[in-house]
């Protein structure tokens, strides 16, 4: 495990307990993936959690940013964002074909009532956290 310095900005911990109680521990859910996954690679030194465009988000300096959200919109579903113009989640369908649902080229979505496959998110999320650094690989180290 690396020393990851993690620095929270205070709106984040508002935002995610104000989701309602029924996607709110999936969505810690997902955090503490992406914390733990972060801690875990020792190309991820510091790891920035804040929010963009209103969403909690996880910026590190060698990777793409990843974001996650609820919409009332759609409400019996939560998304893992990845920047729309990396190769990303065009990557994940190389790899994981059908086995996640997608939004175009931005998202992974998932149901209320599926389970989070943790082995294969956390291999999309080491992707984004180093981003930079595989980006010229065909399968982005998946």
């Amino acid at each position: 495990m690396s020393n990851l310095k993690l620095h929270t900005d205070p709106r984040l911990e508002t935002k995610m307990a104000n989701y309602p109680e029924f996607v709110q521990g999936k969505l810690l859910y997902l955090r503490e993936l992406i914390l733990k996954t972060a801690s875990e690679n020792s190309d991820t030194a510091e790891l920035e959690e804040t929010l963009k465009w209103g969403e909690p988000s996880f910026l590190t300096k060698n990777g793409s940013t990843i974001r996650m959200d609820w919409k009332k919109s759609t409400p019996n579903q939560y998304q893992l964002y990845f920047k729309c113009t990396s190769r990303l989640v065009e990557t994940f369908r190389i790899v994981f074909g059908d086995f996640f649902n997608y939004e175009n080229n931005r998202a992974i979505i998932f149901q209320l009532d599926q389970e989070v496959p943790e082995m294969e998110i956390k291999k999309c999320i080491t992707a984004a956290l180093t981003y930079h650094k595989v980006k010229n690989e065909l399968t982005l180290g998946l």
